[in-house]
């Protein structure tokens, strides 16, 4: 097998072939709050390591059924606030991300589940929220703060996308 083909595995000189682990963590469910998480968990899981992106706040809409249909794109700024500013906004993005063959978010998240991505969604997120977990996308796993920490503290890689 290829050298780049090798799933990841911890560092040689901790004598163990556990796979590397990475978390994402999204918290945003704009078009720029959910490509990179999405993005990059299935990229890591595509190089063999063990992918996990945690959403949280308002980035849990991403993994509600239908939620990839509504992320949107908002102008940072005072073009954000403009009204109908986002909608123009969205669509122009839409067309730069067809133009550029970049697949939807729907298809991003379909492709993460395929690819083994853990899609995890904050559990006081979703209490707060009053969310049933009904709503998720199948495969979903809700998760505390301290579930996601217990797991992270060993991941080689955690980002906040």
């Amino acid at each position: 097998m290829a050298e780049e083909n090798k799933p990841a595995t911890r560092n040689s000189s901790e004598n163990s072939d556990e796979k590397v682990s990475c978390t994402f963590i999204c918290s945003r469910d704009t078009l720029d709050g959910a490509y990179p998480a999405l993005i990059l968990g299935i990229n890591a899981a595509r190089m063999g390591m063990e992918s996990t992106i945690f959403y949280t706040f308002m980035g849990i809409n991403v993994i509600r059924k239908g939620g990839g249909d509504r992320c949107r794109f908002i102008p940072p700024g005072t073009m954000g606030a403009l009204p109908g500013m986002a909608m123009v906004a969205t669509r122009m993005m839409e067309k730069k991300v067809e133009a550029a063959g970049i697949p939807s978010i729907c298809e991003l998240l379909e492709m993460a589940q395929l690819e083994g991505v853990h899609l995890v969604a904050c559990k006081m997120t979703v209490d707060m929220m009053g969310i049933d977990p009904g709503e998720f996308l199948e495969g979903v796993e809700i998760q505390t703060a301290e579930d996601y920490l217990k797991h992270a503290v060993d991941c080689r890689i955690n980002m906040f996308t």
